[in-house]
């Protein structure tokens, strides 16, 4: 849950009390758990919630805790399969930090998209835009990522 605040606030003050707020909220409302869906799946959508919330309150100039969010490479053997292993990782790096430059709405619908897995309709409430604009954003989005990865 940490991570999921994190990936969205991009501070990790932030995401520890985000994350800590959550779960008081979520333990407070606990009877209005139906079990529809698991547990997990809906304090993750609390948490969602709560960061998109609280996301217009930080500073937008803060640094990007992009080494937060991926472990570093380690140094190279000469085993072909673990260079192999770095390489993925290095552009594994290279799409989140990107990720992390778009426009703030584009970031937020792919990280909700690729990383937290939720489905387009489940974006579109979220974000709170409809699903035509939900559908227009992670396209626009889409190509935006693939043209910074070309440069």
């Amino acid at each position: 849950m940490y991570n999921t605040a994190l990936r969205i606030v991009k501070d990790s003050h932030w995401a520890e009390d985000i994350m800590q707020e959550s779960f008081l909220k979520a333990f407070t409302k606990l009877d209005t758990f139906k079990g529809e869906v698991t547990f997990g799946a809906w304090l993750k959508k609390i948490v969602v919630n709560h960061s998109l919330d609280n996301y217009k309150k930080i500073n937008k100039n803060a640094l990007d805790p992009l080494e937060n969010l991926l472990y570093k490479v380690p140094d190279t053997e000469d085993n072909e399969e673990e260079q192999k292993l770095d390489f993925q990782q290095l552009k594994l790096q290279k799409v989140v930090s990107v990720i992390q430059s778009l426009k703030e709405n584009y970031r937020i619908a792919l990280t909700l998209l690729y990383i937290e897995g939720y489905d387009q309709e489940e974006i579109s409430e979220i974000m709170g835009i409809t699903p035509g604009n939900t559908r227009t954003i992670i396209s626009r989005a889409k190509e935006s990522l693939l043209k910074k990865l070309k440069e």
